[in-house]
């Protein structure tokens, strides 16, 4: 199972059976290859991340060294939620770096999404590579790299062109001497959350929201700004938080904001006001490979409106995306 591509005789992994097999697979892997080596892992606290980390604990144990990169583009209270989880409560080896700086200085001004990607991925190698160098005997990185980011990352046979590049698909620069620990690679999204069950992570970090790499890097559209950051992230907490009070949380796959470098005439106390139009994007999937709209009731789209143009500095409208993948991605960038 090292091969790029998924063999045709790859089950599906629909039951616990069968995802207890593949742990059993992957433990015998990973230990074959890691040795009594160290390994290093971004560990996000979303779920790819999180079942990697749980098949290396139970392949490795403390040879792990998860790592955590607040690189200013998390959603609001995201990183102080996954240090109180992994942290404190499941007492995770957990090392917590802000970059926010380090990342945001080498994102301004660049507004090209496939440039704004590559730049995190590479700072994401860079910000490890810097926190291997405190540890020793670090010789391998792991990620939650799945299927469908490869599907999406490597350019077909017929010769067209790349969805988007992921931050987590390619390897590693030369002069780095890591090498790569991939156990779920060969994964869908929703085999992911068997394996998770059948670890025996909790359901709710099972089926947490889904997050990209480059997290609100992606949804910031253009070059970002701290400004633009920061009403993003408010309005998207908004969204987050109206979801779960009108009981959408669970029934919708991926709920999120994205606000544009544009901005258009609005009114606000009486008084002329540019501001960005916030736009909604939710989503059901099955493998991240297809998916399809939600319907949001009026009643609940009107109260998030209100409260993000009222709420939120800097916004003044609010849109909803109604694009199935595809045509469209999921994220827009």
């Amino acid at each position: 199972m090292q091969n790029n591509l998924r063999p045709e005789s790859m089950a599906r992994i629909t039951n616990f059976e069968l995802a207890n097999a593949f742990i059993d697979e992957q433990i015998a892997e990973i230990r074959a290859q890691v040795g009594d080596k160290k390994v290093l892992l971004a560990l996000s606290g979303g779920v790819d991340s999180s079942v990697v980390a749980a098949l290396l604990v139970k392949a490795i144990g403390k040879q792990l060294v998860c790592v955590h990169v607040n690189h200013g583009l998390m959603r609001k209270d995201e990183s102080e939620n996954v240090i109180k989880v992994f942290k404190d409560e499941l007492d995770a080896n957990l090392i917590y770096v802000d970059a926010t700086d380090r990342f945001l200085d080498l994102l301004n001004g660049v507004s090209d999404p496939e440039s704004k990607r590559k730049i995190i991925g590479a700072e994401f190698i860079n910000v490890f590579a810097d926190e291997a160098r405190k540890l020793e005997g670090i010789s391998y990185l792991a990620q939650g790299t799945i299927y469908p980011d490869i599907l999406e990352s490597i350019k077909q046979a017929e010769g067209k062109k790349a969805v988007k590049s992921h931050h987590n698909v390619g390897g590693l620069p030369e002069d780095l001497n890591f090498e790569l620990v991939e156990p779920i690679k060969l994964l869908f999204k929703d085999e992911v959350r068997v394996v998770g069950e059948a670890l025996g992570l909790p359901h709710a970090m099972v089926y947490r929201q889904p997050f990209p790499g480059p997290g609100l890097g992606v949804r910031c559209l253009g070059a970002i700004t701290r400004d633009r950051l920061n009403a993003l992230r408010e309005a998207d907490a908004i969204l987050r938080e109206e979801f779960d009070i009108n009981g959408l949380a669970e029934k919708v796959w991926q709920y999120f904001v994205v606000i544009p470098d544009i901005k258009s005439v609005g009114v606000k106390d009486d008084s002329r006001y540019e501001g960005w139009p916030a736009i909604i994007r939710a989503v059901n999937t099955v493998d991240a490979m297809t998916a399809t709209i939600e319907e949001i009731p009026y009643a609940v789209l009107h109260k998030i409106t209100s409260r993000i143009t009222n709420e939120v500095e800097g916004i003044n409208r609010v849109l909803y995306d109604l694009t199935p993948k595809p045509s469209g991605t999921i994220e827009w960038e």
